[in-house]
């Protein structure tokens, strides 16, 4: 598990290759990830968007943004979590993703970013 924190927010990123989702010879990977977003400041936030940038060692790269995660802004009250799951398609054995969070501090309506931390994906014949 990969963690970070900025702003008082802490990011961590557990990856997940998905087997039964890819398929090796048409150089298609699937991979899950599992993110899960703790408030250690003393007011809540609210998560508005997310902005992506993936790297796949076939030297292929692409941003992805937009509102919310998974359908979602949530809020996330002073000292609790959220947690989420998601994936990224990727067009060889492995790859790595980073990006930013936009967030609210909903005491003062102060908008900030938020560092998601990189994070490898790597199938796990690639280990061997």
């Amino acid at each position: 598990m990969i963690s970070k924190i900025s702003e008082g927010v802490e990011v961590s990123v557990e990856t997940f290759y998905q087997q039964d989702y890819s398929n090796p010879l048409l150089s298609e990977y699937m991979f899950a990830y599992r993110i899960t977003i703790e408030n250690h400041n003393r007011f809540p936030v609210k998560l508005h968007s997310r902005r992506w940038h993936i790297f796949d060692s076939n030297g292929e790269y692409r941003e992805v943004e937009g509102e919310g995660v998974v359908g979602v802004q949530p809020t996330i009250n002073s000292h609790e979590h959220y947690q989420y799951v998601s994936g990224c398609n990727l067009k060889s054995e492995m790859g790595r993703m980073h990006g930013t969070y936009v967030m609210e501090n909903l005491d003062t309506k102060e908008i900030f970013e938020v560092n998601i931390p990189a994070f490898e994906m790597v199938t796990p014949f690639k280990y061997n």
